[in-house]
């Protein structure tokens, strides 16, 4: 096999071995700016690469998943949560024998918009801005706009769109209307997958922690989906093979999807939004609020800290805030709000000029 035809067999390789409803790397929907293609990677493995190497990427590994700047070298990060999420995508991937490089890329970049904080600061950001912001939105404007010094990482149609569509709110059930659904059974799977990953995780680093015990969890879903961390994954990643191998759908049972929709709700009550959480919560959107009004009121500072050329796009001011607060990490998100709103334990040369508007 010649070296220009590395990229052509494992296409073709594709064409013999995946499933009928699966997406095909040479049937991509494309970029938005077409480019020279790669010799040896299909276009999807193109896509997992570019995100991989992205800032954002690598910030993730210092953003909160559900505890806020946890102490411990155990509890998961949006970084971890990311690649527990591409590892069981792909495992489900593979039995239904869709495209694993699809999967793969949409898992790792799904979260690449999420602020700092967890939820605590989605919430603040949504709150504050008059646009509203919610994370998977961001994260498909970091893919597009923000990235590579504001060109975008130029992802396929089929990546972009499964990074938009993997989001669930509280209210919306796993058994959703097709309008709400990624439009390939590669990004439904990561959808699933996204719940899968964080239901059981989060109640892992729950028990950890100590906020609940093991006696709380909802025993009648606990019934279904096993007593342990390990059984529970295995059951639900087993149950959507199940039912969906050899269907043009990705799906649960309706008993372990009931039994899964009980144990995310569990965690809504008593652990995102439990009293244990509370008073945290309640500072960390404190301040993400008060850097957001800050740097709206004073454009001179934001444009000395958020060096992007920003300004030389058209855009409402209170995005461009929300374009770097949705960027930091929690100990950045730390750093300026000290910075900004603490006192300094002594004078310090050249101190408030930069906070002149």
């Amino acid at each position: 096999m010649e070296f220009t035809e590395v990229k052509t067999f494992w296409e073709e390789r594709e064409k013999v071995t995946l499933f009928p409803f699966a997406v095909l790397s040479t049937q991509s929907r494309g970029r938005e700016r077409p480019e020279k293609e790669c010799e040896i990677r299909t276009c999807f493995q193109r896509d997992r690469d570019r995100i991989i190497h992205s800032k954002a990427f690598r910030r993730l590994k210092h953003k909160s998943q559900v505890f806020l700047s946890p102490e411990g070298d155990h509890y998961r990060t949006r970084l971890t949560h990311t690649l527990e999420v591409s590892q069981i995508a792909r495992t489900i991937a593979r039995a239904l024998r869709l495209n694993e490089d699809l999967v793969e890329a949409i898992s790792l970049g799904h979260d690449l918009g999420h602020t700092p904080f967890g939820h605590a600061g989605e919430e603040a950001l949504d709150e504050a801005y008059h646009g509203g912001f919610k994370h998977n939105e961001q994260s498909l404007r970091v893919v597009e706009v923000l990235e590579n010094e504001g060109k975008g990482l130029n992802l396929t149609w089929e990546v972009r769109d499964g990074i938009l569509k993997h989001s669930k709110t509280r209210s919306m059930s796993l058994q959703c209307v097709p309008v709400e659904l990624p439009s390939t059974l590669e990004g439904q799977v990561v959808r699933f997958a996204d719940i899968i990953a964080y239901v059981n995780h989060d109640i892992d680093d729950a028990l950890r922690s100590g906020i609940i015990e093991e006696g709380e969890l909802p025993q009648e879903a606990i019934a279904v989906l096993g007593k342990t961390h390990r059984e529970r994954i295995n059951c639900m990643v087993q149950d959507m093979v199940r039912e969906s191998f050899g269907h043009p759908w990705v799906r649960m049972s309706d008993p372990v999807r009931q039994a899964t929709e009980t144990l995310r709700e569990f965690l809504f009550r008593r652990v995102y939004f439990g009293p244990e959480q509370g008073a945290e919560r309640e500072k960390a959107k404190l301040l993400v609020k008060s850097l957001f009004s800050f740097f709206v009121e004073k454009p001179a500072v934001l444009r000395q800290e958020y060096r992007t050329g920003w300004w030389e796009r058209e855009e409402d001011l209170g995005k461009i805030v929300c374009d770097f607060i949705s960027g930091m990490t929690d100990r950045y998100a730390l750093f300026m709000f000290q910075k900004y709103f603490v006192p300094s334990p002594w004078p310090q040369k050249g101190r408030g000029k930069e906070i002149e508007n």
